[in-house]
């Protein structure tokens, strides 16, 4: 596991603070305009067995859990940064309760989900704009800064905006911000778990990856 960022001196912010928020406001407000775009198109092949209302609910989950998890402060730091976040929920993430929950969700967002996806949006970055970074979560893989959660929630939504994209068949226009900070995920876990040659190969345009390639 990489090591824990340094703790903040008090009334400071941590290192990276208003670029991770920029980049999960632009996430967030990309979403909500490719969402904006499915409108009469929910029955749409999305994701694997997802719809493409299904594919807008779980994405708007990345929303949701920050502030549910806001709401649940944690005693202590259990994970320490967002490439860890991600190695200690691989066996969550491949189970069968996800893509049910994704359905849950999309239903939950009521007969016009493209108002409730940009509804959602300024709710949560409002609440997150309040904060600092410091505050302590509890998320499913036990205790975290916000600070280093956040940018687990940029990844979902960029990762699966682009995903609506494609399935709706506009252009995956993702922002800047966002991507910048996806892909430094991506680079995190893929040397971390000694993948790296595999992507810079593939990115340098000397081989393509191997079928089923993914760093989660």
């Amino acid at each position: 596991m990489n090591p824990a960022p340094p703790v903040p001196a008090p009334g400071s912010r941590p290192d990276g603070w208003e670029e991770s928020l920029r980049a999960f406001g632009d996430a967030a407000r990309w979403f909500a305009r490719t969402t904006a775009t499915a409108t009469g198109r929910w029955e749409l092949p999305g994701l694997g067995e997802w719809d493409v209302r299904a594919l807008v609910g779980h994405t708007s989950r990345s929303l949701l859990t920050v502030e549910t998890y806001l709401g649940r402060p944690a005693p202590a730091v259990d994970v320490g940064t967002a490439a860890d976040y991600y190695r200690a929920t691989r066996r969550l993430a491949a189970g069968p309760g996800v893509a049910q929950r994704g359905r849950e969700a999309g239903a939950a967002l009521g007969e016009d989900p493209a108002a409730a996806v940009p509804a959602i949006a300024e709710r949560v970055l409002a609440l997150v704009e309040r904060c600092d970074g410091t505050e302590l979560v509890t998320t499913i893989a036990g205790g975290m800064r916000l600070a280093e959660y956040l940018p687990t929630r940029t990844f979902e939504l960029t990762v699966h905006t682009a995903d609506l994209a494609v399935a709706l068949g506009t252009p995956a226009d993702v922002p800047r911000t966002a991507a910048a900070q996806a892909l430094r995920l991506v680079a995190d876990l893929a040397a971390g778990d000694g993948r790296a040659a595999e992507l810079l190969l593939a990115a340098t345009g000397r081989t393509g990856l191997p079928r089923g390639f993914s760093v989660l």
